[in-house]
């Protein structure tokens, strides 16, 4: 869960976010590095009063700055390209689920079951109850088991939408007419929150996403729940 004035990353819940931040960390502390070294050369270049005729005229040295270059853009592609197959790789998932956007709230069916399905709305305001976040609480909770490859089909049925949830490193959009679909596996229990990423509307900001991941024998009980009342 974000904080105010936060300026990092939320705390990873799953190993495709972890490796986001691991690649980020990696990306930042390349720039960073060249950062430095430029601010370096422009300060020496602007303060020093003497000349060195070879750095004027050195074919070693554009060796140098065309082949460094070249390298650093590869360590910065080589892990880049890894996890955009890992982000792709869909490896037999436990569970399914298809997420609806619409104006303005989300629709979720588990797809492995007959009648399990519902819509998820934003609770009002003035309707939460003490410990709950405005704008990002909803009525219905999209509930998964921990530790399970889980696979979300996300689609819309009037403009664009996008489901997001950042502590899972998961940002797809939804697209009437097409079908995307993305997997992630949660490590933890406990409950991510999201919004819609996709200007849709008048009430863009009103349509949260709420992942609430827990045990395997408590998903089991609330999905036997969920089909008695429904």
């Amino acid at each position: 869960m974000a904080h105010p004035s936060q300026l990092g990353f939320q705390d990873a819940a799953s190993p495709l976010m972890e490796e986001l931040l691991h690649f980020h960390d990696h990306a930042l502390m390349i720039v960073f590095l060249i950062s430095t070294l430029v601010l370096y050369m422009m300060t020496a270049m602007a303060t020093a009063k003497f000349t060195d005729k070879l750095i004027l005229d050195s074919q070693e040295i554009e060796i140098v700055w065309t082949l460094l270059p070249a390298i650093i853009l590869i360590l910065i592609a080589l892990p880049s390209l890894r996890i955009l197959y890992l982000m792709d790789e869909v490896d037999d998932p436990h569970l399914t689920i298809k997420a609806m956007g619409h104006q303005w709230y989300w629709s979720y069916e588990y797809t492995d079951y007959e009648t399990l399905g519902f819509d998820s709305y934003m609770i009002p305001t003035q309707d939460l109850e003490p410990g709950q976040f405005r704008l990002l609480e909803a009525d219905h909770r999209m509930v998964i088991p921990m530790e399970s490859p889980i696979r979300v089909l996300i689609s819309a049925e009037d403009v664009l939408h996008s489901w997001t949830v950042p502590a899972l490193g998961i940002k797809a959009d939804a697209i009437p007419g097409r079908l995307n679909q993305t997997t992630f596996i949660v490590n933890r229990p406990g409950v991510f929150y999201g919004q819609c990423s996709e200007i849709c509307g008048a009430n863009h900001s009103f349509m949260p996403v709420v992942v609430e991941s827990v045990p395997l024998e408590h998903f089991q009980d609330w999905s036997s729940k969920m089909i008695e009342d429904a």
